[in-house]
């Protein structure tokens, strides 16, 4: 037997930074085919937590002889957990998305503690990274995803997953079954041509249309599980896979739910979908699991899917004492917090777009193109709100540099990730005035990209034709370079908005002595002031005796 370890060398460099961090805070949305503007089945996956760093995952795909094995390393502590059987054909795989079109993102749920398992092999990253290495459709995904849970043993909490290919999208939750067995208890409900849907570290799949295998896969035992456990004993057609496994609490609803809300809000207007259930009003009517958009949803659409701080709504992050001075849509680490003297518990909203990002991707699955231009993994690090996304085409060969370079311990400006937040950071101080010059940057590169892709996709369908060879290298080529131009633009934009805002001034002017105007404050925060020292800040004659502090 040939121990390969391959899947060491594809990702424990990745793995090792993840010391031990609790389970990511991530936001994913589905988008089915017949939803698309375009006619691709797109998916959204925001990986989120504090400490994050994760080079772009690249993984050049290979073949494998009877009896080789593969070993598999914890994804949170890069520790070896032991080995799988391999088999005998994997495939290139960039970020998350591999090159059959098949793209994987997910959120973390936690449901029962006591379901909760340390002891299996698989956890959430390789039930990933393994899975998009070995499947060509979704389908076969949740097969292969359920398969290794349920052989190997599962080593985590509940989990939601997205898993699309170029014809559809599903919706895929598990759970361990703790003391009580090995493997998991699942469900699986494929999103409906027309409709979309979105996940954020809750469960959301409740009754399972038993009656309709062809739109739902599920475990044989998801209900008679519950029941042996004394967990459900109602009709099989009023089983709740959310209710049961992930009991829903006001933390969930405020920090989870809000951000379903705020997707279906963004797509649906017209549905106008009551704030009441995220805010924790007893008896409120949980959202749908899909709902179907207004209109088309384009990538652009998606682009601001995930880039929500609840605009144009009354729970909008970005105004109010809370943002502070300068308008800052984020609530810095952490979520809840208590007063003295005051028995209530509190939690700051938690947003879609978040600062501890630490890489996102919108996947474009397309059938009407050849896989290796048909699959698009837009990618992008940091802060989706001041990121800016990539197009990585799946017939490309190589990843960028500044893709897959640095840690999280050191600053490195040959590192992407370090280049995006050092700007994203220095904008946080100085929010409503930076945020626009960035913005602008963002605009510009994901315009030529976009517009720049229209032109490639038709260029490497018929170098597919004619020399694919030349097509994975052109692919390869705009990739990379593109990815390496946008990087290069955030650097000079971070050289930029130094010296603009240098010492809090606004330089507009190329002048030796420009004598710059100052940032200042806000009316809110300058009244605010005045009112907690009232006559401190008085411009005027004070007269002996009076008050001086």
């Amino acid at each position: 037997m040939k121990h390969t370890g391959v899947f060491r060398y594809a990702a424990v460099a990745l793995v090792m930074l993840l010391l031990s961090f609790e389970a990511r805070p991530c936001t994913n949305v589905l988008v089915s085919r017949g939803a698309s503007a375009d006619g691709s089945v797109m998916i959204s996956y925001l990986a989120d937590a504090g400490g994050l760093m994760d080079p772009l995952h690249f993984y050049p795909g290979g073949t494998y002889a009877p009896g080789d094995s593969l070993e598999i390393f914890s994804w949170h502590t890069g520790n070896s957990l032991g080995w799988i059987a391999q088999v005998p054909q994997t495939y290139r795989v960039i970020g998350n998305m591999n090159e059959h079109q098949v793209a994987i993102g997910e959120t973390t749920f936690g449901g029962r503690e006591e379901l909760h398992d340390p002891n299996g092999i698989i956890d959430y990253g390789n039930m990933m990274y393994i899975t998009l290495q070995r499947a060509t459709s979704a389908r076969e995904a949740i097969k292969i995803m359920t398969d290794l849970a349920n052989t190997y043993g599962y080593k985590r909490t509940g989990e939601s997953f997205s898993v699309a290919d170029k014809d559809e999208a599903w919706v895929l939750e598990i759970i361990g079954k703790g003391k009580y067995g090995k493997g998991i208890v699942w469900v699986a409900a494929r999103v409906p041509d027309g409709y979309i849907s979105a996940h954020a570290n809750q469960a959301r799949i409740r009754q399972i249309n038993f009656r309709d295998r062809a739109n739902w896969m599920w475990s044989e035992d998801v209900v008679s599980f519950a029941r042996e456990r004394g967990w459900f004993d109602g009709r099989d057609r009023d089983f709740s896979f959310a209710d049961t496994y992930a009991p829903l609490t006001p933390t969930a609803l405020l920090l989870c739910e809000g951000r379903v809300w705020s997707v279906f809000n963004r797509a649906a207007p017209s549905k106008e979908l009551s704030a009441d259930y995220w805010r924790c009003v007893v008896g409120a009517e949980p959202y749908p699991l899909f709902i179907k958009p207004d209109r088309k949803v384009t990538l652009q659409d998606m682009k601001w899917f995930v880039r929500d701080h609840f605009h144009g709504t009354p729970y909008y992050t970005g105004e109010g004492f809370a943002s502070g001075p300068y308008n800052n849509p984020y609530r810095w680490r952490p979520l809840f917090f208590e007063l003295e003297e005051d028995t209530m518990s509190y939690a700051w909203e938690r947003t879609i777009a978040q600062p501890q990002t630490g890489f996102s991707f919108i996947s474009q699955s397309r059938n009407w193109l050849p896989n290796e231009v048909g699959g698009i993994f837009w990618y992008g690090v940091d802060d989706t709100y001041s990121n800016a996304y990539m197009p990585l085409y799946m017939g490309m060969t190589k990843p960028p540099v500044s893709l897959i370079t640095g840690n999280i311990y050191e600053f490195d400006w040959e590192s992407a990730f370090w280049v995006f937040n050092l700007v994203a950071n220095y904008a946080y101080g100085l929010y409503s005035y930076i945020i626009e010059d960035i913005q602008k940057v963002q605009k510009e590169v994901e315009q030529r990209a976009q517009t720049m892709t229209q032109a490639v996709d038709i260029a490497a369908k018929a170098l597919h034709e004619t020399n694919p060879d030349l097509m994975r290298e052109y692919l390869t080529d705009f990739s990379v370079n593109n990815a390496e131009y946008t990087v290069q633009r955030w650097r000079e934009l971070g050289y930029y908005i130094f010296a603009k805002y240098n010492d809090r001034y606004i330089r507009t002017s190329t002048e030796f002595r420009p004598w710059p105007e100052g940032v200042g404050y806000p009316e809110d925060h300058l009244k605010r002031s005045v009112e907690e020292r009232p006559g401190y800040y008085d411009l005027r004659w004070r007269q002996p005796g009076e008050p001086i502090y």
